[in-house]
């Protein structure tokens, strides 16, 4: 376990993991819960670094029935959610093309992502520039003049040109944009 730096903290026999334990993963996933003979085996809960968690009933290391939970609080269900449907458009996008693999994060709805340019904002429909005020479609095209509390709300909430991860301009820092920002708002 050290070597892949995962560890366990409970009941053991014969050397092996055995009654109830806490299994921690690298990912800093850990599973709380019943284990038998190396493997989770009965009532265990995987609780994920985002705040999600798994419950279920697991024999020989494989869950047999069990329910997800997001950090939001919001449950799972394999039939009839009607969390994402004509009238709530909540996860559109893992509905219809499927959830994407795991270590690529879905940032929108369109993937891969646009690429934002420098000093605006992707606000769902198109880009925002805070300096002119306007939103743009992806394709360049004006789509509206924003009010106060729009503005406010994209410069809050919306994805930034200065966050996207491939190769950043120290100059164009998340610190030093934040206090760029703080001005806009104010």
């Amino acid at each position: 376990m050290e070597l892949i730096g995962s560890s366990y903290k409970g009941s053991t026999k014969n050397g092996r993991m055995d009654g109830e334990g806490e299994y921690t993963f690298p990912t800093d996933t850990k599973y709380v819960g019943e284990m038998k003979d190396g493997m989770f085996h009965g009532k265990g809960v995987l609780f994920f670094p985002n705040g999600s968690k798994y419950e279920a009933t697991w024999e020989n290391g494989l869950a047999k029935q069990g329910s997800f939970t997001f950090a939001d609080g919001l449950q799972y269900q394999d039939n009839n959610w009607d969390y994402c449907n004509a009238y709530d458009r909540r996860f559109h996008s893992e509905r219809s093309n499927g959830f994407r693999p795991p270590g690529e994060t879905q940032l929108t709805n369109v993937h891969p992502p646009p690429s934002i340019p420098d000093g605006c904002y992707d606000c769902a429909d198109g880009f925002y520039d805070p300096n002119s005020r306007v939103v743009t479609s992806y394709t360049g095209r004006f789509l509206r003049n924003t009010d106060d509390s729009e503005h406010e709300w994209i410069v809050r909430t919306c994805r930034k040109a200065w966050d996207e991860p491939a190769g950043g301009d120290p100059q164009n820092s998340f610190a030093t944009r934040s206090e760029e920002n703080s001005k806009i708002v104010s």
